[in-house]
């Protein structure tokens, strides 16, 4: 075991004397010592109810002949840091927590990993760190907030409260109305209730394999959670005993089966920068090509919020992930599992309890996949958009650019009426390096909807979206305009060209006069100068590869 280099041997009479001191028995030397990375808080919703999970957990491991030991990881809630500086941190956030997985497991020697996580960017971080270890790992999710309810009307986090502040701002919604959706939206512990980030992330883990089945869907505080929690504990021993190590799991068909899984549930365009940034750890290359091709031939099924009426307590009863991966057996790629059984035997084995919420593939809710890769000369590298989020009648939008360098300069327009039907916004320099950070753009695309101009007006940014945004919105535009990219050179009344169906973003302006501009265009300051961010923003790469860091 991994785990002798720290207690075999009379040179690790030090060693062993502490591990005594931690508590530990004599005979737990002959166990396999499995970290449990909790990223408990009370800051985030997604992870309040971990220390419950904590225990099953521990449970678990002990009944399958381990020994449990948990170590922190850090987590924040992004609806909490959005619209503030606090953004800056959030993507950045998942390679501090890759970095202390590998800290931790390698300074300590573990045999085995349970990742207990929920929310955005601590999934794909957890798992980046496993992943450059490359031990035994099993990913525990704390599971989907149960929606909320207002007379008799049920609720979300984004529909309800991020587009409320637009609804506010037109005058259709009255503050007395605003204070109790901002009280009754969000009901209790869970990752938010439509196919955001951390739902979107959860999803696509167990379609992967790494998770339990069950594990993405069971709501947060049911029994069921729990249950699976224990499980995965005892499952983690098995695994580490039959040698059976993150990177066996997570090979090549298990990435090609999570697009697949993404494009049928209509997921987070976030995902377009995870996946990457995760098989990257893996030692294996997925260009945004690849999520285009898989669109085009795989169907979105499934139409969870923000783009449809369901909420993930509905795709719960429904089936859950086994289900939907049961009407995906013509796509998938079969693979090996932390469960024991095939990812194509779980699939066969599943039942699908209702056909709307997870539809047939000939009754699909749209004959391409949830997201679109765009190019053009505005974005030369790609750009990301969540078609199916976005009204079929804007698939073709042309409009006139109204050019900010800051989220909060495009929002006090936003809310204060000032864009107009036909305008495209376009918020730049918050890329990866320009932000720092690729700041989500949850807050405008929002308030534009709340205002009732989802369908006239478009936004484009080097940012990034939400898995909440919906409309004609779209992210990633590579190369960003802190690295020069041509988003950098747009002015008002540009005329942009956004085409879905041609996988297009391009500005109507000549080649002579595009390259006129670049010689006039001076790289700004950046904007902020000293800590973290200073260092993040000098080693990100570009959304187009995953905003990884160069090593």
């Amino acid at each position: 075991m991994r785990s002798d280099r720290v207690k075999k041997g009379i040179d690790r009479t030090p060693n062993r004397a502490l591990l005594f001191a931690c508590g530990i028995r004599r005979d737990d030397l002959k166990k396999p010592f499995i970290g449990v990375a909790s990223s408990f808080t009370d800051l985030v919703p997604g992870h309040i109810g971990m220390r419950i999970l904590e225990r099953e957990i521990e449970k678990g491991i002990s009944s399958g002949g381990g020994r449990a030991f948990i170590f922190g990881i850090p987590a924040l809630c992004d609806g909490i840091a959005m619209g503030h500086k606090g953004m800056h941190y959030s993507l950045p956030l998942r390679e501090l927590i890759a970095d202390s997985i590998e800290t931790v497991v390698e300074a300590h020697a573990l045999d085995g990993l349970i990742l207990l996580t929920d929310c955005d960017k601590i999934n794909p971080g957890m798992l980046m760190g496993a992943l450059r270890v490359d031990i035994p790992t099993i990913v525990v999710t704390a599971g989907p907030m149960h929606s909320g309810n207002y007379k008799g009307r049920r609720l979300s986090l984004v529909r309800d409260t991020f587009e409320a502040v637009g609804l506010y701002h037109a005058k259709k919604l009255k503050k007395e109305e605003l204070e109790a959706l901002e009280e009754l939206a969000c009901p209790g512990e869970g990752a938010c209730q439509g196919m955001y980030t951390a739902n979107t992330t959860a999803c696509l883990f167990e379609g992967m394999g790494i998770s339990l089945p069950g594990t993405a869907t069971a709501l947060a505080g049911f029994s069921k959670k729990r249950r699976i929690a224990y499980e995965a504990g005892e499952r983690i021993v098995e695994l580490v005993r039959k040698g059976i190590t993150a990177r066996k799991i997570l090979n090549k068909n298990a990435f090609y089966n999570a697009i697949v899984l993404d494009m049928a549930l209509g997921g987070s365009t976030n995902t377009v920068l995870h996946l990457p940034a995760i098989a990257n750890e893996a030692g294996i290359k997925l260009p945004l090509s690849l999520f285009d091709d898989v669109s085009r031939k795989v169907p979105h099924i499934v139409s969870i919020r923000p783009g449809g009426e369901y909420f993930m307590e509905d795709l719960e009863y429904a089936g859950g992930i086994p289900a939907v991966l049961k009407r995906l057996l013509p796509f998938l790629k079969n693979n090996i599992t932390v469960s024991g059984f095939t990812v194509k035997k779980i699939a066969e084995n599943a039942v699908i309890y209702n056909n709307d919420v997870i539809r047939p593939l000939r009754k699909a809710y749209h004959k391409e996949g949830g997201i679109a890769i765009l190019k053009g000369n505005l974005a030369p590298d790609g750009a990301v958009i969540k078609s199916s989020a976005v009204e079929k009648s804007v698939w073709r939008f042309k409009g006139k650019a109204r050019v900010f360098d800051s989220e909060e300069d495009a929002m006090k327009e936003i809310t204060s009426r000032k864009i107009k039907k036909g305008d495209v916004v376009v918020v730049r320099y918050e890329g990866p390096k320009g932000g720092p950070g690729m700041r989500e753009m949850l807050a405008p695309t929002s308030a534009i909807v709340g205002l009732g101009l989802n369908l006239d007006v478009a936004l484009i940014t080097d940012g990034r979206f939400s898995g909440g945004t919906r409309g004609p919105c779209v992210g990633h535009i590579s190369p960003e305009a802190m690295e020069g990219g041509p988003i950098a050179i747009l002015k008002d009344g540009d005329e942009i060209i956004i085409d879905i169906y041609k996988r297009k973003i391009e500005v109507l302006l000549s080649d002579r006069e595009i390259k006129r501009r670049f010689e006039e265009w001076k790289k700004p300051e950046p904007k902020i100068k000293k800590g973290w961010l200073k260092r993040y923003s000098e080693l990100v790469t570009s959304a187009s590869t995953g905003a990884i860091l160069r090593g």
